[in-house]
């Protein structure tokens, strides 16, 4: 688990597409009292709409870290991108990134950062040894957000719960396992970046015992039906040991992202396959109900939907950023009770 130094100046690079800086916008959107501005290159075109900061000037009102708010192509740092890194760390910023490519791997960094003193943080690479899983159970409650596909809202649901059981006093972590939610905790374990045979224990180490009264909301990651990445899911279910799962969809989708050839699965058979193979760690584990994203629908379509999708399957339907999520809530407060 990583421990990051915020607040954070976001750096967005010449970004021309705000698809590459959903991490930024993550940052902006559940973590505002952890930045302080946004910086970019004069090529860039997008903006958070934060106040536009140098490093030296956010040095000055507290920023501890410049923070790589965007994913380019391939996962690399462009080398045209290197004076503006290396400006920050003369500044006094130590420097954030998630990407494949290692900070430390970049000598220029490399050397900079060990002359100045400052930390250059690679948070998609363990720097912790796991145990393989031990499927025993342990104390307190974790809610685990599952999907029939990546990319549809996993991260935000775990989230709007974690901040919305806070807000009503309850006692709950948001746990990370995506270098984004990382980012917006502050710690957590880039699961994708786990050796297929330690996810399991990553996910017990990361939501260890707790109060009987305390839930952990453990961010999910890829899905069952995803021919790249069930390995993953499959890991965290069994680490995780959910009492509660929330199945996260995209009503508009017909198959899976990037598979053409893949449909989407049936809910039930979704519910039913999770809860199936979430009983080997945890024999009580239950669906608290259904997240949607319907951003790609209209207001009585998705009304309509949700209708007789929870008429169908008995459990509560809604859009966290929509709907919030109370429907989720009360069945946590069934199980704390």
């Amino acid at each position: 688990m990583v421990d990051l130094p915020s607040p954070y100046l976001l750096f967005l690079g010449d970004a021309r597409s705000e698809t590459y800086a959903k991490t930024a916008f993550g940052l902006r959107d559940w973590a505002p009292d952890a930045v302080i501005g946004e910086y970019a290159m004069p090529e860039a075109t997008v903006t958070l709409g934060l106040e536009r900061l140098t490093p030296a000037a956010a040095a000055s009102r507290g920023a501890r870290a410049l923070l790589l708010g965007i994913a380019p192509v391939g996962g690399a740092i462009p080398a045209h991108w290197l004076p503006e890194l290396v400006a920050a760390l003369e500044a006094g910023l130590d420097i954030v990134a998630g990407l494949h490519q290692r900070l430390a791997d970049i000598p220029e960094l490399a050397s900079t950062a060990q002359r100045l003193g400052r930390t250059l943080f690679d948070i998609r690479h363990p720097t912790v040894s796991f145990s393989t899983g031990t499927g025993l159970p342990r104390t307190g409650k974790r809610l685990l957000t599952v999907g029939t596909d990546c990319a549809l809202g996993k991260k935000y649901t775990a989230l709007a719960i974690a901040k919305r059981w806070q807000a009503i006093g309850g006692n709950a972590d948001f746990r990370a396992t995506g270098q984004t939610g990382i980012m917006i905790a502050g710690n957590g374990v880039a699961i994708d970046a786990v050796v297929a045979d330690f996810i399991a224990g990553a996910v017990e180490w990361l939501s260890p015992a707790n109060a009987p009264d305390h839930w952990d909301i453990i961010e999910g990651q890829g899905s069952l039906y995803h021919p790249a990445f069930a390995g993953v899911t499959l890991g965290l279910l069994h680490g995780a040991q959910p009492d509660l799962f929330v199945l996260c969809h995209d009503p508009t989708r017909t198959t899976i992202y990037g598979y053409p050839h893949i449909p989407m699965p049936d809910l039930a058979e979704a519910i039913a396959l999770y809860t199936q193979l979430g009983r080997l760690t945890n024999p009580a584990i239950a669906c608290a109900g259904i997240s949607i994203n319907s951003s790609k629908m209209r207001g009585a379509e998705r009304q309509n939907w949700a209708a007789r999708t929870s008429d169908r399957l008995g459990l509560p339907v809604a859009d966290p950023l929509r709907d919030g999520v109370d429907v989720f809530i009360q069945r946590m407060q069934t199980v704390t009770a």
